[in-house]
C-alpha cells in the first residue's frame, strides 16, 4: 500500500541516501518530458522539505531548460538490494548556476566533481512510496568513472566551451540560461 508524506521523514532520508542510483523527471510546458538516471554522490538532504541535486555537464540540459518553464521536478528512488521499495518526490525545482550567488553555499556540500554544472535547490511539496515488490534485484559494483575522466581531461575552459555549444537550449529549443 502506498503512503504519501509532506515532509522527508528520517526513515525516507535514509532510504534516500542508502541508493546509489536515482532518477528525474521533469518536462516543459510544450514539448519532450524528461527522464534521466542519476548516481554519485550528488544528493544532499538540506531538511525535511528541502534537497539540494548536483547536476554535472552532460549531452543534454532538459532539466535546467525545463525548470525555467515549469519549475515542478519529480525524484524517484527505487531499492535494488534489501526490503524493497520505491520512493517519488514531487517538488518545485530551481538551479543554481556557478555564476549565481547561491552557487558557493550550494556547491560545498558536495564533493569536488569536475564539470559540476548545476545545483538543483528542490523544495518537497509531497511524498510517496510504494512496495516495489516488482523491481527486481541488482549487485552495485562501483562507479563509472568515464564523465569525471572526461570532465577532468577537459579543463575549465574547455567544459565553458561545452556548455556554450551544447548545453544552452534543450532538444526542444528552450533556454537553459545556463551562461546567463
Amino acid at each position: 500500500m502506498s503512503k504519501f508524506y509532506t515532509k522527508l521523514t528520517s526513515r525516507v532520508q535514509k532510504f534516500m541516501e542508502a541508493q546509489k542510483m536515482f532518477f528525474v523527471a521533469t518536462a516543459p510546458n510544450e514539448g519532450r518530458i524528461n527522464l534521466s538516471p542519476k548516481g554519485m554522490d550528488s544528493i544532499r538532504v538540506v531538511d525535511e522539505n528541502r534537497i539540494l541535486w548536483l547536476n554535472l555537464t552532460g549531452s543534454g540540459n532538459e532539466t535546467a531548460a525545463h525548470i525555467l518553464e515549469n519549475n515542478k521536478i519529480t525524484m524517484m528512488f527505487c531499492s535494488f538490494e534489501g526490503t524493497p521499495n520505491i520512493l517519488r518526490i514531487y517538488g518545485k525545482g530551481k538551479a543554481i548556476h556557478p555564476k549565481d550567488k547561491e552557487w558557493e553555499d550550494a556547491i560545498k556540500l558536495f564533493p569536488n566533481i569536475p564539470g559540476a554544472r548545476q545545483v538543483f535547490d528542490i523544495t518537497v511539496e509531497s511524498a510517496q512510496d510504494s512496495c516495489g515488490m516488482s523491481i527486481p534485484f541488482y549487485e552495485y559494483k562501483g562507479e563509472r568513472n568515464q564523465l569525471n575522466d572526461w570532465a577532468e581531461s577537459q579543463g575549465k575552459e574547455k567544459i565553458a566551451q561545452y556548455w556554450e555549444d551544447k548545453n544552452q537550449t534543450s532538444i526542444d529549443g528552450k533556454p537553459t540560461d545556463i551562461l546567463g
